[in-house]
Protein backbone atom coordinates (compact mmCIF):
# COMPACT_ATOMS: atom_id res chain seq x y z
CA UNK A 1 0.00 0.00 0.00
CA UNK A 2 1.34 3.56 -1.00
CA UNK A 3 0.19 5.67 1.17
CA UNK A 4 0.53 9.93 1.54
CA UNK A 5 0.70 11.24 4.52
CA UNK A 6 -0.09 14.93 4.75
CA UNK A 7 0.44 16.63 8.45
CA UNK A 8 1.97 20.16 9.22
CA UNK A 9 3.05 19.14 12.65
CA UNK A 10 6.26 18.30 12.17
CA UNK A 11 6.27 15.74 15.23
CA UNK A 12 3.19 13.92 14.42
CA UNK A 13 4.27 13.83 10.87
CA UNK A 14 7.75 12.30 11.78
CA UNK A 15 5.92 9.75 14.06
CA UNK A 16 3.32 8.70 11.87
CA UNK A 17 5.81 8.48 8.71
CA UNK A 18 8.14 6.74 11.15
CA UNK A 19 5.02 4.42 12.48
CA UNK A 20 3.10 3.27 9.21
CA UNK A 21 6.60 2.29 7.73
CA UNK A 22 7.72 -0.29 10.32
CA UNK A 23 4.35 -1.40 9.94
CA UNK A 24 5.77 -2.04 6.01
CA UNK A 25 4.04 0.49 4.07
CA UNK A 26 5.96 2.79 1.28
CA UNK A 27 4.81 6.12 3.10
CA UNK A 28 5.47 9.48 1.39
CA UNK A 29 5.23 12.72 3.71
CA UNK A 30 4.21 16.24 2.93
CA UNK A 31 3.84 19.49 5.81
CA UNK A 32 1.20 21.44 3.06
CA UNK A 33 -1.04 20.95 0.58
CA UNK A 34 1.74 22.28 -2.43
CA UNK A 35 3.56 19.77 -1.36
CA UNK A 36 1.01 16.86 -1.47
CA UNK A 37 -0.03 18.00 -4.55
CA UNK A 38 3.53 18.12 -6.17
CA UNK A 39 3.64 14.33 -5.05
CA UNK A 40 0.59 12.99 -5.95
CA UNK A 41 1.66 14.62 -9.48
CA UNK A 42 4.92 12.20 -9.49
CA UNK A 43 3.41 9.61 -7.77
CA UNK A 44 0.09 6.84 -7.43
CA UNK A 45 -0.90 6.36 -3.89
CA UNK A 46 -3.47 3.97 -2.76
CA UNK A 47 -4.34 5.95 1.09
CA UNK A 48 -4.43 9.54 1.82
CA UNK A 49 -4.27 10.23 5.73
CA UNK A 50 -4.29 13.94 5.66
CA UNK A 51 -5.07 16.98 8.24
CA UNK A 52 -7.82 18.96 7.40
CA UNK A 53 -6.04 22.19 8.77
CA UNK A 54 -3.68 22.73 6.26
CA UNK A 55 -1.62 26.09 6.24
CA UNK A 56 -1.76 26.89 2.72
CA UNK A 57 -5.40 25.19 2.48
CA UNK A 58 -7.21 22.12 3.16
CA UNK A 59 -7.25 18.78 3.20
CA UNK A 60 -10.44 18.37 1.56
CA UNK A 61 -9.81 20.30 -0.90
CA UNK A 62 -6.36 17.68 -1.98
CA UNK A 63 -9.19 14.87 -0.95
CA UNK A 64 -11.68 16.11 -3.90
CA UNK A 65 -8.74 16.92 -6.37
CA UNK A 66 -7.22 13.30 -5.23
CA UNK A 67 -10.02 10.95 -5.16
CA UNK A 68 -11.18 12.65 -9.12
CA UNK A 69 -8.43 11.34 -10.64
CA UNK A 70 -8.26 7.80 -9.34
CA UNK A 71 -9.85 6.03 -6.71
CA UNK A 72 -8.11 5.61 -2.78
CA UNK A 73 -9.31 5.48 0.68
CA UNK A 74 -9.01 8.39 2.41
CA UNK A 75 -8.30 9.35 6.19
CA UNK A 76 -8.89 12.43 8.02
CA UNK A 77 -6.42 12.94 10.49
CA UNK A 78 -7.86 15.38 12.36
CA UNK A 79 -9.82 17.34 15.75
CA UNK A 80 -12.24 19.02 13.48
CA UNK A 81 -15.24 16.19 14.99
CA UNK A 82 -18.32 18.29 15.03
CA UNK A 83 -21.29 16.91 13.02
CA UNK A 84 -20.99 19.32 10.24
CA UNK A 85 -16.86 18.55 9.84
CA UNK A 86 -17.68 15.08 9.41
CA UNK A 87 -20.20 15.60 6.55
CA UNK A 88 -18.14 17.57 4.51
CA UNK A 89 -14.92 15.04 4.92
CA UNK A 90 -17.38 12.45 3.89
CA UNK A 91 -18.80 14.31 1.00
CA UNK A 92 -15.05 15.17 -0.28
CA UNK A 93 -14.57 11.20 -0.12
CA UNK A 94 -12.86 10.47 3.27
CA UNK A 95 -13.98 7.05 4.18
CA UNK A 96 -12.77 7.56 8.04
CA UNK A 97 -13.63 10.76 10.37
CA UNK A 98 -12.27 10.69 13.20
CA UNK A 99 -10.31 7.84 13.45
CA UNK A 100 -8.62 6.48 16.33
CA UNK A 101 -4.89 6.04 15.74
CA UNK A 102 -4.82 2.60 17.29
CA UNK A 103 -6.91 1.43 14.56
CA UNK A 104 -5.33 2.98 11.72
CA UNK A 105 -3.39 -0.05 10.21
CA UNK A 106 -6.61 -1.85 10.18
CA UNK A 107 -8.70 0.18 8.64
CA UNK A 108 -5.93 0.72 5.89
CA UNK A 109 -5.87 -3.21 5.78
CA UNK A 110 -9.72 -3.05 5.50
CA UNK A 111 -9.08 -0.14 2.35
CA UNK A 112 -6.89 -2.73 1.11
CA UNK A 113 -8.97 -5.70 0.95
CA UNK A 114 -12.04 -3.83 -0.59
CA UNK A 115 -9.82 -2.60 -3.41
CA UNK A 116 -9.03 -5.86 -4.13
CA UNK A 117 -12.31 -7.42 -4.31
CA UNK A 118 -13.00 -4.30 -6.57
CA UNK A 119 -10.03 -5.17 -9.13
Amino acid sequence: MRILLVEDHEDTNRSLTNLLRRLGYHVQSAGNLQSALDLSAKEEFDVLISDLGLPDGSGIDLMQTMHSERPLLGIALTGFGMEDDIRKSRDAGFKHHPIDLNKLDSLIQEGAAAANTRA
